[in-house]
């Protein structure tokens, strides 16, 4: 009972601050071309969406790794749904990459598409990959990040798979940093259909590859250097979290 009246609250909520960001970005368009303050509101719908139920948690660190001044290619592993919402704990400007799928949903589609996402259809990948570096290029000028789950799909199991090369390709046409992020918990925000109401999700910024790295590997190297980084990092930050779950007992 209490899923459901959370839900009800999700879909008006999400529903109140739709509206309110289309009507921002209309006020702040002409001189916001990052859509800065639309993202921030963003930012606040998922904060009230973690922050409601007064048990689940989203702890972030790594944050000196990342310079506010600077736009990044952020490439973050995948295993949920919920890895979308929960990433806004970066304190970044971001668009997103996703399929086409998502910005059909109801409610959570629209808001997608005010935030100024990149949709791409994911059956053609040469489409996909054109429009990647042309919309992701254009919003690095205009001073936001981009964010791609570079395995493409979700992992059913939890672990890092193969990286797809569009991420790499846009950062090196760009010639920005790429941010790696890895998330745990995501997966388990949900039992069913049920909220899991004392859920906790861990997100940790690797450091950045230099402009200089990236500049100097093919597509191929740099896609599995970041992915062996991600890899062992989010190996690493599993055994941290057992370890403090253990001793909490």
């Amino acid at each position: 009972m209490l899923s459901i009246l959370y839900y009800i609250f999700t879909v008006i909520h999400t529903t109140v601050w739709c509206i309110v960001s289309v009507i921002v970005l209309a006020l702040t368009y002409p001189f916001d071309k990052s859509r800065l303050w639309v993202h921030e509101i963003s930012r606040y719908m998922t904060w009230v969406f973690f922050g409601l139920p007064p048990r689940v948690r989203r702890k972030v660190d790594g944050l000196e790794n990342i310079d506010r001044r600077k736009s990044y290619v952020i490439v973050l592993n995948h295993s949920s749904a919920v890895d979308i919402i929960a990433a806004y704990k970066i304190p970044l400007n971001f668009r997103w990459v996703s399929k086409r799928e998502v910005f059909r949903l109801p409610f959570f589609g629209p808001m997608l598409l005010v935030h100024g996402d990149i949709p791409i259809e994911r059956g053609n990948a040469a489409a996909a990959m054109a429009k990647v570096i042309h919309e992701g290029k254009i919003w690095l000028g205009r001073g936001a990040s981009v964010a791609i789950f570079p395995e493409g799909t979700r992992s059913k199991d939890g672990e890092i798979h193969r990286f797809k090369a569009g991420a790499f390709s846009l950062a090196k046409e760009a010639g920005v940093e790429i941010l790696p992020v890895i998330m745990t918990g995501t997966a388990s925000m949900f039992r069913g259909w049920r909220m899991n109401w004392t859920n906790r999700m861990h997100i940790r910024v690797l450091p950045a590859v230099s402009v200089e790295e990236v500049s100097s590997m093919d597509v191929k190297e740099l896609a599995q250097s970041v992915q062996e980084r991600m890899t062992a990092a989010l190996a690493a930050m599993r055994e941290e979290d057992a370890a403090a779950a253990k001793g909490s007992r």
